[in-house]
């Protein structure tokens, strides 16, 4: 399995490459953000492994422009800032997980074969429909009422979770951790933020609402007469 690293400290990136080479994986690094977008690009990648700040195109612009051309690869940020408001800057853009430096190598290597291990999805059906709502999962969009819904890559993947947990209750706890695979963090508010989103995208202008809030429990996506 091949990993993309984008780490400009060389003392920090050859020390995380001989850890995950150590760990049985083959290694693709580069120290600036347009090096990664160019190998991104032309290979395929486990995981990409991506340092926030970076000379030139940072790691947050690198990640939002290949979630925007449609790369699913999962991707795990590396940051010296640990506050609130910047994971979630980094989950909105399509990270799947966040470490902070120092980075532990067991705990590097743990957190990409998480990564590697989230099941790809095997269903038979390549649209999900709710009422009046249905999520293509090959071109990448919804319709609501016949008219195309586009969506942004965490919406997408906000949306089908909910779609495929239909008429069930899914806690925020659940969402941050099957989502953005970031443990529960009450003062973080991203689920919120892409709920709110999501609503103004699936809901606003339509005859009736379909995820709906479960006062002190969580969200439910379902058509109710």
């Amino acid at each position: 399995m091949k990993l993309l690293l984008l780490e400009d400290d060389k003392t920090t990136r050859d020390h995380l490459e001989r850890a995950l080479i150590a760990a049985g994986y083959g290694v693709d690094t580069c120290t600036t953000g347009h090096e990664a977008l160019m190998m991104a690009r032309n290979n395929t990648y486990g995981v990409l492994i991506l340092d926030r700040m970076v000379p030139g195109i940072d790691g947050l612009s690198v990640l939002k422009d290949l979630r925007a051309a449609g790369m699913n690869s999962p991707a795990l940020f590396l940051t010296a800032i640990d506050g609130v408001h910047d994971r979630v800057e980094g989950l909105d853009a399509g990270a799947d997980d966040y470490l902070v430096k120092p980075v532990a190598d067991v705990e590097l290597v743990a957190r990409v074969k998480a990564l590697l291990r989230r099941p790809v999805a095997s269903d038979v059906a390549t649209v999900l429909r709710v009422g009046d709502l249905e999520l293509d999962l090959i071109r990448r969009y919804a319709l609501r009422a016949g008219q195309r819904i586009d969506l942004q890559t965490m919406e997408f993947k906000l949306l089908e979770y909910l779609m495929r947990h239909s008429g069930q209750i899914v806690t925020r706890s659940m969402l941050h951790e099957k989502i953005w695979s970031f443990h529960f963090d009450p003062q973080t508010n991203v689920v919120e933020s892409n709920i709110s989103r999501l609503r103004a995208k699936v809901d606003r202008g339509f005859d009736a609402e379909l995820i709906h809030t479960v006062r002190g429990m969580g969200y439910c996506l379902e058509a109710r007469i």
